[in-house]
């Protein structure tokens, strides 16, 4: 299909309102978390939109290395939001970045046969490990549907207020809206409720009339990364859940543009998420994946040529260089955020359910498998202090919830595997933002 620059540039655009909120979320929560000022709060979510671009870019644009050449859009994994605040809260901010640079370049090293391991995530094992992901994710949209953790009046009334109106829009959008307000019915809601915060007195704006209306992205900028074991195993985990993942939207991709998929176009695929993953690393922002929403608008418009996705591309980098419209997003308030959080966090633990709705659980060993890793990994995230007198060498493989109930789940898996008579060879192709 031939779009003139126009229509093509239209279309762009509605691809980036559509994975907005995904891209302005996810800095916004992980950065609050770890106590980010509000000018480095504005500086993450910029380089977050910019990376966005980038990885989109790289994704597109096939080269003999990276691109998977279709039309699909990155943003970062809201697997990898609980892991990166637990990192930033445990080893410092500058270990996210030790860890993207490092699970980035252990992707790139097997990206060529990754398809050949895959079976040791079958939905069982990945399942397990996204809803422990979600699950350990809601704490936080909580903490923020009250106030925000410490503050004098949590819990007041005008809080809860802002964030059932935030949850109730979203459920009417959602229900009643149109197939695209249904899309971004997250970014709709969040910025009525931020209206009506305003006419509450609760948003100042003079942040974004002191916000420059350009600055340059910048290497390091919240310092040079450190290495840690924990951080990078942890964030190597949550970089295979992500390449099983974007392995099923190529696929559904490949099918609706009627594309035949070979090995080495996935693996150029994979490639280019290592390549986004180890430059967020450099420009301290997130490891990205593929939008599944932006599939659906691929399916919704019909129109599959990659030109469109490179306007999108363009848009998000172009914002990355606008201060004032990454500061005008922070100031969404805290229970506005979190009861959309709340929505978002309970759909990736939602998602691990579904993709374990297809285990068959007459076999005892799955329901065991499932049990310990839910167990051990909700648990050590309720108590972190159970592991805290380990020896250290240990601790690598405990001081994470994530790190320990996924590894758990895969040598139960593993086990069982080995021992069992009958092996299935279900590779999972769930996605998961």
């Amino acid at each position: 299909m031939r779009l003139s620059n126009f229509k093509a540039a239209s279309l762009g655009l509605q691809h980036v309102l559509a994975m907005y909120t995904g891209a302005a979320v996810v800095p916004l929560i992980v950065g609050s978390a770890i106590g980010l000022s509000g000018e480095e709060l504005a500086y993450l979510v910029a380089i977050d939109l910019f990376m966005c671009g980038v990885a989109t870019l790289l994704q597109v644009l096939v080269t003999k290395y990276t691109g998977v050449g279709l039309p699909v859009v990155l943003g970062c994994t809201f697997t990898a939001v609980g892991p990166m605040i637990a990192i930033g809260s445990l080893q410092g901010i500058t270990a996210i970045y030790g860890a993207l640079i490092a699970s980035g370049l252990i992707i790139l090293v097997i990206s060529g046969w990754f398809s050949k391991i895959a079976v040791l995530f079958p939905p069982v094992v990945l399942g397990s490990v996204v809803t422990i992901i979600g699950i350990s994710l809601i704490p936080a949209a909580i903490n923020d549907i009250g106030g925000g953790q410490g503050v004098k009046d949590f819990g007041d009334a005008r809080y809860l207020g802002l964030a059932g109106l935030t949850i109730v829009l979203i459920l009417i959008l959602n229900r009643y809206g149109t197939v695209f307000s249904k899309a971004a019915a997250v970014l709709i809601a969040v910025m009525i409720s931020t209206l009506v915060a305003f006419g509450m007195g609760m948003i100042d704006f003079s942040p974004v009339a002191e916000a420059s209306w350009f600055q340059m992205v910048t290497p390091f900028y919240f310092g040079v990364p450190t290495f840690n074991a924990t951080a990078i195993l942890t964030m190597t985990l949550v970089g295979l859940v992500s390449m099983v993942e974007s392995t099923g939207v190529f696929l559904t991709l490949g099918e609706i543009t009627d594309r035949r998929l070979t090995d080495k176009d996935l693996a150029r695929g994979y490639r280019a998420e290592g390549v986004a993953t180890i430059v967020g690393g450099i420009f301290n922002s997130f490891p990205y994946t593929t939008y599944s929403q932006n599939v659906g608008l691929v399916q919704l418009t019909g129109v599959k040529t990659r030109k469109v996705i490179l306007f999108a591309g363009g848009f998000l980098i172009l914002l990355g260089f606008l201060p004032k419209v990454a500061t005008f997003t922070t100031l969404i308030p805290k229970p506005v955020l979190g009861g959309a959080m709340l929505i978002m966090f309970g759909t990736v633990a939602a998602s691990g359910i579904r993709i374990l709705s297809r285990v068959d659980f007459s076999k005892n060993e799955h329901v065991i498998t499932v049990a310990l890793a839910l167990g051990i990994g909700l648990g050590i995230s309720m108590n972190p202090e159970i592991v805290a007198g380990l020896p250290s060498q240990i601790r690598v493989l405990t001081d994470s919830p994530i790190v320990a109930g996924s590894l758990t789940a895969l040598l139960l898996n593993g086990i069982f595997r080995l021992t069992s008579k009958s092996e299935s060879s279900d590779v999972p192709l769930a996605k998961v933002e």
